[in-house]
């Protein structure tokens, strides 16, 4: 079983815990997101597409990311989140932290900061190991693609993350 750090509204770890996806947070309680660019030196991004089989967004674009697990620090987050989901090791990309940006869903249990890194990497297809059960295809896509895909509404997170296209 999968657990979460509690987080309070300064983002300081409360030292409690949660299980992954119990939604029992009050409000101003967070859980640690993380959200992993993969740029090339060229200028795209890579950026997966959602299996159709998940419940919330299927068949989206995003990044790859996901949950900090309970007493993992944020880089060390992503550096494993990245890995799970397209087998590319960003520990020695250029590159790193952003930015961070709250989400809030009063009442809902479900409130959380997210992490924002860009790592740059020369990378090409062969090094790419999807995750199957996450994603379903790949592109390496320019800044305009990637602001077509959200004006269409499948883009997770373009409003939040957008500066994160801007090289």
């Amino acid at each position: 079983m999968e657990f979460w750090d509690i987080y309070d509204e300064n983002k300081k770890p409360t030292g409690r815990t949660m299980k992954r996806n119990d939604w029992c947070l009050k409000d101003g309680e967070y859980h640690l997101t993380v959200l992993g660019v993969v740029a090339r030196p060229d200028g795209t991004f890579l950026i997966t597409k959602r299996v159709m089989t998940k419940a919330w967004a299927p068949g989206w674009w995003e990044v790859s990311g996901g949950a900090a697990q309970a007493g993992e620090e944020s880089y060390e987050a992503v550096l494993r989140e990245v890995k799970e989901e397209t087998g590319l090791d960003a520990r020695n990309a250029e590159g790193g932290y952003l930015f961070t940006y709250k989400r809030e869903n009063p009442g809902e249990g479900d409130n959380y900061f997210v992490d924002v890194y860009r790592f740059i990497m020369d990378i090409d297809e062969n090094d790419l190991h999807l995750q199957t059960e996450e994603t379903d295809g790949y592109m390496f896509a320019s800044p305009d693609q990637i602001r077509e895909f959200a004006a269409d509404g499948k883009f997770l997170h373009y409003d939040s993350i957008k500066k994160a296209f801007e090289m």
